[in-house]
């Protein structure tokens, strides 16, 4: 099993002036443990989920993501995962192979269908429907492969977006894996069928994900995929891990692999994110071990 780390909060001990210090720390914290992908989210406001305020510091994800580029060499970097309501998605393609550029190769592109009104409302983003979302959801990644695609500059023409024409150059130096975050049966989980190279789930049990899993394959079924082409990412919630409790966190996520489970997204706690991933570092070849 593989392990990412995803950095959702920057409240850094020294304040905002030591934020980028500290970045550049985490991304050699990730690359010297192993880590195979580094991620930050796709906020303006801080979400409740973390515990803090809407006012506690975010930074916009994807020049994040540049800096984070310029300061590590090995590892991918992506969103966990972009809101597909912020940016136009011809735009969405072209930052996206943009950071794959200029990273050699090391883009992931997270999507999902987006959630938190209140930042929208707050700064004056569109927010549409549910099922719009998902429907803006479907084109956007429609409208990607096709723009990752030099065989295929021509216009595209869906219901909510219409491009006349889709040119993208340079192209991604490897076009970037397309993780789809959510666990919603009828909705996600079909679009991870169709369109996914990866999957992320919410680790709440290995019960839950692998009924999660059963559901993802019988949608491969229906469309003809090979559901073994799919990664399988989880951000593990029970147990979440902490450096003082590493030897419960290998036990657990043991059941997880033996459910086909690929990788741990792994969130640092506390203000020294960096110092936490040094911490966390001797899980990584132990996980490695279990497949």
């Amino acid at each position: 099993m593989d392990v990412a780390f995803h950095i959702p909060v920057f409240e850094i001990a020294g304040g905002t002036a030591a934020i980028a210090g500290e970045l550049a720390r985490i991304g050699t914290a990730a690359e010297a443990a192993g880590a195979t992908w580094l991620s930050v989210q796709d906020h303006y406001f801080q979400m409740d989920l973390t515990g803090l305020p809407p006012e506690s510091p975010m930074l916009e994800g994807y020049t994040t993501l540049g800096f984070l580029a310029a300061h590590t060499s090995i590892i991918r970097l992506g969103l966990l995962v972009t809101g597909v309501t912020y940016r136009h998605p011809g735009l969405l393609a072209k930052i996206v192979s943009t950071l794959d550029v200029l990273s050699g190769g090391r883009a992931v592109f997270g999507i999902g269908a987006a959630w938190f009104e209140r930042e929208h409302r707050g700064l004056g983003v569109p927010f549409p429907s549910t099922s719009e979302r998902f429907e803006r959801l479907e084109e956007t990644l429609l409208i990607c492969a096709q723009m990752w695609d030099p065989q295929r500059d021509g216009p595209f023409h869906g219901k909510h977006y219409r491009l006349a024409e889709t040119i993208c150059a340079p192209q991604p130096i490897h076009r970037p894996e397309v993780l789809i975050a959510g666990g919603g049966e009828r909705k996600t989980l079909r679009l991870v069928a169709r369109y996914g190279d990866a999957c992320n789930l919410v680790g709440t049990s290995p019960e839950e994900v692998a009924h999660k899993l059963d559901v993802l394959r019988r949608h491969c079924d229906e469309v003809g995929r090979d559901y073994d082409e799919i990664r399988t990412t989880i951000v593990p919630v029970n147990p979440r891990p902490t450096p003082d409790t590493r030897d419960e966190f290998v036990r657990a996520m043991a059941d997880y692999a033996e459910i086909g489970v690929h990788e741990a997204v792994v969130i640092p706690r506390g203000d020294s994110p960096a110092a936490w991933i040094d911490a966390m570092a001797p899980c990584v070849p132990r996980l490695a071990e279990l497949g």
